[in-house]
């Protein structure tokens, strides 16, 4: 989801020159391929948005994969372009690595004051080493290694998968199937009282690149929408969007995760960057491009 939308950004504001490959062609786990193709390639800048992600369920449930792989990418590719010569890097934190007791809104100095929330702390422990590693770079051999932690995201390209798929792309795929089917309710995981923040992704991108080309060269920095809302109101805005009837249930024996995250994006806003898409105006064209309405589409 975030590389193509970095891929449309970069080619709408001219950029034809870009490395691409999909995951048959290099496998990020392997790290003499990774060197390799950077070793050939020497790509002058490089956004790292690839990772192992999941919702809740699988972060909670596939524990060792998501440490192991997260800090297999994140080390293979930040090492392998040092190795190779590339001064310029973006890597892609996540706002699961700030505490999960940290003051509202989350500020970049937050970052290792606290214990993390268990559900998904092996991912953000290997988020937090992917930034340190930047970090550590930065500072002992000069290389312009940056990090950006953005808002939970959405739009097109997610991940639809009904195992593995964060809040928002699953409610709006279980949302569609419960209106197909006529289901009266629709059971939505825990309270329904944490708040999230959620960010569309083309604002993430439009945002990553006006950084690389501002030469932004300081520390970690957020990237978010400014608000947030329980989940409760998300379930009922993706039932409005989708246009399902039925009656939303609350599940509070499953597993809520972080009361609240809400990132203090001040840092970017300062650089001249605001979010242009409204979460009514995302839900839609995340809904228009889902897997589903593309199918109907074909047909």
């Amino acid at each position: 989801m975030v590389g193509s939308a970095l891929v449309r950004q970069l080619q709408a504001r001219g950029y034809r020159h870009l490395l691409l490959r999909t995951r048959a062609e290099l496998d990020l786990l392997d790290q003499s391929a990774v060197f390799g193709f950077l070793a050939r390639e020497r790509p002058a800048m490089i956004f790292i948005a690839a990772a192992r992600v999941g919702g809740i369920q699988a972060n909670n449930t596939l524990r060792a994969d998501f440490l192991y792989e997260n800090l297999q990418i994140s080390a293979n590719l930040i090492q392998g372009a040092h190795q190779a010569g590339t001064q310029r890097l973006m890597y892609f934190a996540s706002n699961c690595i700030y505490p999960r007791a940290c003051p509202q809104p989350m500020a970049e100095e937050h970052l290792l004051t606290g214990p993390l929330e268990p559900t998904n702390e092996p991912y953000a422990i290997a988020k937090i080493a992917g930034l340190k590693l930047c970090e550590s770079l930065q500072r002992q051999h000069g290389r312009d290694y940056i990090s950006v932690i953005p808002a939970s995201l959405y739009g097109p390209n997610d991940n639809y998968d009904p195992a593995n798929s964060h809040v928002l792309p699953a409610l709006l795929r279980r949302a569609h199937e419960a209106r197909e089917r006529g289901d009266p309710e629709l059971v939505v995981w825990g309270s329904g009282t944490p708040r999230r923040e959620f960010l569309y992704v083309d604002d993430l991108a439009q945002a990553c690149v006006m950084l690389a080309e501002q030469g932004y060269r300081g520390p970690p920095i957020n990237i978010g929408s400014g608000s947030d809302l329980s989940i409760r109101e998300l379930a009922e805005a993706v039932v409005s969007t989708v246009g399902y009837r039925g009656r939303l249930v609350f599940d509070a024996s499953k597993p809520d995760g972080i009361p609240r995250k809400l990132l203090d994006s001040s840092r970017m806003l300062a650089t001249g960057w605001q979010p242009t898409t409204g979460l009514t105006q995302g839900l839609r064209m995340a809904c228009d491009s889902a897997p589903w309405q593309r199918a109907l589409r074909a047909a």
